[in-house]
């Protein structure tokens, strides 16, 4: 698109240069010509709800006894609610999403059972109460090196630009914890192009984070605690600068025959460093691990094209993808007691809610 959108430009510069040209050479009286249309400030714009559904999600901290009594559940279905905006521009592109995760009982909200201090808002388990609501937003922006250097330096063999990115997450969820996460990414993307009109990103990042955990906060169910010393005024833990990686592709099945072309291949994955222990600076006996958070593998069948022809490609999407979440958050999932393991039948077991490993499917809509 960056490339359609240099010639075009070019070209339209060219045309000016010649007529001007022409018309001084003759000196003559000419007929007024139409002047030419500037370029559009957005060269695309792309906007998609979509409604998905998480099979075996998982939310640290929330699981139940297995009904054989021999381990823990840290199972939670989500339903997810999403809206996303894609834009490309003279400069560069940016990306925001917001999404609504719905959980079953599993994942309790908060206050749950009659009690703020019950295992079941604090552990999870299935008592009836109303799953957890989850909001979470995200947003990146590049500007591509060729695009601001007014060059084709930055567009070598397969890589297609060079790129300066930033961006934010937030998130809120209505559980006891009442996680609040803001970060903020600042850092490089190398674009490349793959077959068949598709891409792949690499995301060199600097990665800052801020959450708030209820178990720290000073005025928790558990008791008042001595601010700075056992517990925090605000609940917020401020963490440490980290490294991070974000990784995405996308690629149509261009080599299948041309009456199955409705299908396509797309991923990504994003690699945080450790950011410093979970409950600093209360304790230094937690440290944060690193979190892999990511979607491998996505195959997405076109049902608007294969219906109503090549004109409403990916209006109407059916996809379904393998989601796969270590270390959520960057709790270390082979410790963190009481939210990733936690004692049952006299040891000491996982809840399995700190790794996800989930079937995911969806719908997704372009209006």
């Amino acid at each position: 698109m960056f490339k359609k959108a240099i010639f075009a430009t070019a070209a339209l510069a060219m045309a000016a240069i010649a007529s001007a040209g022409v018309a001084r050479a003759a000196d003559l009286p000419v007929k007024a010509k139409k002047p030419v249309a500037d370029l559009p400030f957005f060269l695309l714009i792309d906007d998609r709800v979509t409604f998905s559904y998480i099979f075996t999600g998982t939310d640290p901290g929330a699981f139940s006894p297995n009904k054989s009594g021999t381990g823990w559940n840290g199972n939670t279905a989500k339903q997810v609610y999403s809206f996303t905006h894609f834009d490309i521009w003279g400069y560069g592109t940016n990306f925001f999403t917001i999404s609504m995760y719905k959980s079953d009982h599993n994942d309790p909200a908060s206050p749950c059972a009659g009690s703020p201090t019950s295992t079941a808002t604090v552990n999870g388990g299935n008592t009836g109460c109303a799953g957890a609501t989850e909001f979470y937003g995200l947003f990146r922006s590049t500007f591509g090196w060729n695009e601001i250097f007014g060059t084709k330096a930055f567009s070598m063999g397969p890589l297609h630009n060079i790129s300066f990115e930033i961006g934010a997450d937030i998130e809120g969820e209505n559980t006891y914890l009442a996680p609040a996460k803001r970060d903020g990414v600042l850092g490089l993307q190398f674009a490349f192009d793959l077959p068949y009109k598709g891409f792949f990103n690499v995301a060199p990042l600097a990665y800052r984070e801020i959450n708030h955990n209820a178990f720290d906060s000073c005025a928790n169910v558990f008791g008042a605690g001595t601010p700075g010393v056992t517990c925090l005024s605000d609940g917020n833990t401020d963490f440490h600068w980290t490294w991070a990686v974000e990784i995405n592709y996308y690629m149509d099945l261009g080599f299948l025959p041309e009456n199955m072309q409705y299908f396509s291949v797309s991923g990504r994955a994003g690699f945080y460093g450790p950011k410093g222990d979970s409950n600093a600076p209360l304790s230094t006996n937690s440290p944060s691990k690193t979190e892999i958070n990511s979607e491998p593998i996505r195959l997405t069948f076109d049902a608007s094209k294969a219906v109503w022809g090549a004109k409403y490609t990916h209006f109407v999407d059916l996809w379904v993808a393998y989601r796969y979440w270590q270390n959520k958050f960057g709790l270390d999932h082979s410790a963190e007691l009481g939210i990733c393991n936690a004692l049952i039948g006299g040891s000491i077991q996982s809840t399995h809610s700190c790794t996800e490993q989930s079937l995911y499917a969806g719908v997704t809509v372009k209006f």
